[in-house]
């Protein structure tokens, strides 16, 4: 069976995958329209396999690393889904009070990738909260597809409430400086700009190839750092018409296009993943994160 690398995959198939990834069609219509492209020893289940999550080997930081004191809480988000699991992470033996940052999974629950964003941040010098919206049906499965059917069955308004609540409870905790900002991806990245607007204490937000507000923009106080994908026409669309309200509005902001990549481009799990963009959004976004949160 031929061994797959990146440009062998034609974009269309990415195109296919966003598609299902974004529950645009189902499983079964995915794997039809896959099959044409199993072709020259290609086959369909090779195809899968390559864009499916690889969580096991394209995690960045080790789990249990030692500079971080890591692990999971619950707190209450009584206008949404009440008892919430939450990822906690700090660096280690801090002697000074630090700036918060809200992590904000994709369509499918609180998976390893995201976890891993969230213990990154923390090493960068934050205190980080990574909720996870599925914990009203028990938390994220293990998987991803299950984790969007689940993540469907929210209301979507609900589920803000909850990212609003996690920042309520780390503008309490201990060791945050009171100094909160939120960074999500695709369906975070909606929930980030929505925070924008809904929170007129949040010091900062980024939202990677995130859905756009419809309205309120004026609302919103917090600088905004917003990353797009330059091949994702379907989130991109949006972007002129949010650009413009926040020109009218006077709002701060500086937005990024990363050329040639595709929605999800700092995934380190499938091969969207780009590392040279993603190295360069994460480096620009850590750096904001600095300067806003102190």
């Amino acid at each position: 069976m031929k061994k797959l690398k990146k440009g062998d995959i034609k974009q269309e198939v990415f195109d296919l995958y966003d598609d299902y990834a974004h529950n645009k069609i189902q499983r079964r219509e995915f794997v039809e329209k896959l099959a044409m492209y199993a072709v020259g020893g290609v086959t369909v289940a090779s195809l899968m396999g390559f864009l499916m999550p690889d969580y096991k080997d394209t995690l960045l930081v080790d789990v249990n690393d030692p500079k971080l004191d890591s692990g999971y809480i619950t707190y209450d988000s009584p206008k949404g889904g009440g008892a919430m699991k939450a990822l906690l992470s700090k660096p280690k033996d801090t002697e000074t009070k630090l700036g918060g940052i809200v992590v904000v999974h994709e369509n499918r629950g609180l998976n390893p990738y995201i976890e891993d964003t969230a213990r990154r941040a923390a090493l960068a010098g934050f205190i980080t909260i990574a909720p996870d919206a599925l914990s009203p049906m028990g938390g994220y499965p293990g998987n991803d597809d299950e984790g969007r059917a689940m993540q469907r069955k929210r209301d979507r308004h609900k589920m803000l409430e909850d990212f609003i609540a996690a920042f309520d409870n780390l503008k309490n905790h201990v060791d945050c400086s009171g100094k909160i900002g939120v960074v999500g991806f695709c369906f975070g990245g909606w929930i980030s700009n929505m925070m924008a607007v809904k929170v007129p204490e949040l010091s900062a937000a980024v939202p990677f190839y995130g859905g756009q507000p419809k309205e309120d923009i004026d609302k919103i106080n917090a600088p905004l750092m917003l990353h797009f994908a330059g091949l994702d026409e379907r989130v991109n669309a949006g972007w002129p018409v949010y650009e413009e309200a926040l020109k009218k509005y006077g709002k701060q902001y500086v937005a990024h296009r990363y050329p040639n990549v595709n929605h999800g481009f700092h995934n380190t799990s499938t091969p969207r993943y780009d590392k040279e963009a993603a190295e360069l959004a994460w480096g620009r976004t850590i750096d904001f994160f600095k300067k806003r949160l102190g």
